[in-house]
C-alpha cells in the first residue's frame, strides 16, 4: 500500500508517522525547507529552537502519549511555570492559590465567581449550546462583569487580540477543558513540559522512524495537482514529476485544496459568510538577562502594541538555548489590520518601543538580537455558530481524503488536538489499509 501525503506540517508529520507503523509505504508532500508548520523551528544563531512559542501541558495525554511512542520520554523536561497578569499598569503573579487569593483586582466574591465559572465551564459536555452565545457574555453571565474585565478579558486579548468579544463561549469551553480535565501523573497542574531540542527534536526522529519504515519526507516540494486515474489509484504531479498512490490524504488549507485538486475528487460548500482568520507576528528577543519571571505575562492594557509576553526562558533551561534568555511579544491580529502593511523593520521598531515601556528599567544593551517572525494563518476566528459557517468538504473518491484544521469545530488549534484528530482519524482508516490490502 503506497500512500501520499500532501502538506508536511505537525498534522501531516503525525498522520504519517501513524500510517507507517501499519507497514504502509508514505510519502509527504511538503512545499517548505522545514517540515513542522507553525510547529517549525528556527536558527537562532548558537542555537536552534521553536520558531513560534510551544508548551506541554500535564493535560496533553495525546501529544505526551505520541512523544513517548516516539522513544523521547526521557527528553520531556517539566518545570514550575509561573502566569503573571498586567492591569492596571502593575505586574501580579497569579500562579498559585495563595496568589490566587491575594489577587488584588479582584475580590472575594469575584475570586468565588470564577471559581464556580471554572468548575461549571468543566462539566458542559454539549458544546453546542455554547455556540450561539458570545465567551464575553456567557462570561459575565456565569462569572460577574468584573471577573471578566480583570480576569477573563486580558486572558482573552493575549490569545486572540483585539477579536475576543466575536468568538463564542466554545473557544473558553475549550481552554477550560483543556487546563482543568484530569491530570496527568507526569507533572502537577503548575507546571509545562517541552522536548529537549524542542520541536526539532520531535521531527527529526519522525523523519528518521518514517525512513526505517521505507517512507520518507519530500521538502522543497511543490504540488501543482492531484488527479484520479482511471485504472485505479491518485495521481500528484509535483515540481516536474508525476507519481500515483493508492491513497492521498490532503492536510493543506482549502485554499490550497481548491487551486490543485481536481473538482471530481471533492465538493466543497460554502456559507455566504467567511471564515475570518487569526494571523500573528511575534518578536523574539534573546537577551543576557531575563526580562519577566513568567512563562506567561497576560496584558489587558490597550497601549501595549503586543498581547502577551511569553518568557521561554522560564521554562527551558538555559543549556538549550546557549545560555541566552528567548522572550516572545506575539500579536494577535486579523488579515485587514494595519500591521501587515508594515515592514519588519518598523514593527520591530513598534514592538521594542512597547518593551521599553512596560519594562522601563531594561538595559537595552542586554539584547543579543531581535527578529519578527508572522503567521498570516494561525486559527479561525470560533465566532457565533461557527460550525454553521465552515466550509463543509466532502470527497467524492475512496481513496482521497482530506484532514486539516478546518475540521476543529469544538476545539482549540494546540498540538495536543491534532493528534487527537489524527488518531480519531486512523481508527477507520487503519481498518480501509488492512481491507484493500487484503483484497488486493
Amino acid at each position: 500500500m503506497k500512500i501520499g501525503i500532501v502538506g508536511g506540517g505537525f498534522m501531516g508529520l503525525v498522520l504519517a508517522h501513524k500510517i507507517s507503523q501499519t507497514h504502509a509505504k508514505v510519502k509527504v508532500f511538503e512545499q517548505g525547507t522545514q517540515p513542522g508548520g507553525l510547529s517549525t523551528y528556527q536558527d537562532y544563531g548558537d542555537f536552534t529552537w521553536d520558531k513560534f512559542y510551544h508548551v506541554i501541558l500535564p493535560t496533553d495525554n495525546h501529544l505526551i502519549g505520541l512523544i513517548k511512542e516516539l522513544g523521547l520520554a526521557d527528553q520531556i523536561c517539566w518545570r514550575r511555570s509561573l502566569t503573571g497578569y498586567y492591569v492596571d499598569k502593575k505586574f501580579y503573579s497569579i500562579s498559585s492559590s495563595k496568589d490566587f487569593l491575594l489577587f488584588p483586582p479582584l475580590n472575594l466574591f469575584d475570586k468565588v465567581m470564577l471559581g464556580f465559572t471554572i468548575f461549571y465551564g468543566s462539566r458542559i459536555d454539549d458544546w453546542k449550546k455554547l455556540e450561539g452565545v458570545s465567551v464575553k457574555d456567557w462570561l459575565i453571565r456565569v462569572g460577574g462583569r468584573r471577573t471578566y474585565e480583570k480576569f477573563w478579558s486580558p486572558l482573552l486579548l493575549a490569545k486572540l487580540g483585539e477579536n475576543h468579544e466575536k468568538v463564542s463561549a466554545v473557544f473558553i469551553w475549550t481552554y477550560i477543558k483543556r487546563l482543568f480535565q484530569a491530570r496527568s501523573s507526569a507533572a502537577q497542574k503548575e507546571h509545562m513540559g517541552y522536548v529537549k531540542g524542542g520541536y526539532k527534536t520531535v521531527f527529526d526522529r519522525m523523519e528518521t522512524l518514517l525512513k526505517q519504515n521505507g517512507s520518507s519526507l519530500a521538502l522543497n516540494s511543490t504540488v501543482k495537482s492531484i488527479t484520479s486515474e482511471t485504472s485505479g489509484g491518485i495521481t500528484i504531479n509535483y515540481d516536474d514529476k508525476t507519481e500515483t498512490f493508492d491513497k492521498v490524504i490532503f492536510t493543506a488549507p482549502l485554499n490550497i485544496l481548491e487551486k490543485t485538486v481536481s473538482p471530481e475528487l471533492f465538493e466543497i460548500s460554502k456559507n455566504e459568510k467567511k471564515v475570518e482568520y487569526l494571523g500573528v507576528i511575534c518578536l523574539i528577543l534573546l537577551t543576557k538577562k531575563p526580562l519577566t519571571p513568567y512563562y506567561v505575562l497576560n496584558i489587558a492594557d490597550e497601549d501595549v502594541p503586543f498581547t502577551g509576553v511569553i518568557g521561554m526562558s522560564s521554562l527551558v533551561d538555559l543549556n538549550q538555548t546557549a545560555n541566552q534568555h528567548i522572550t516572545y511579544f506575539p500579536k494577535y491580529v486579523t488579515a485587514d489590520h494595519t500591521y501587515w502593511q508594515k515592514s519588519d523593520e518598523a514593527l520591530q521598531e513598534l514592538f521594542l518601543e512597547g518593551v521599553y515601556n512596560l519594562y522601563p528599567e531594561f538595559d537595552k544593551s542586554e539584547i543579543v538580537s531581535s527578529r519578527i517572525h508572522k503567521a498570516f494563518k494561525v486559527q479561525p476566528l470560533q465566532v457565533l455558530n461557527y460550525s454553521s459557517i465552515i466550509p463543509k468538504t466532502k470527497t467524492k473518491h475512496p481513496d482521497f481524503y482530506v484532514v486539516n484544521t478546518s475540521q476543529f469545530v469544538n476545539d482549540t488549534l494546540n498540538n495536543n488536538s491534532v493528534v487527537n484528530h489524527i488518531e480519531a482519524f486512523m481508527k477507520d482508516f487503519e481498518q480501509e489499509i488492512q481491507t484493500d490490502t487484503e483484497e488486493i
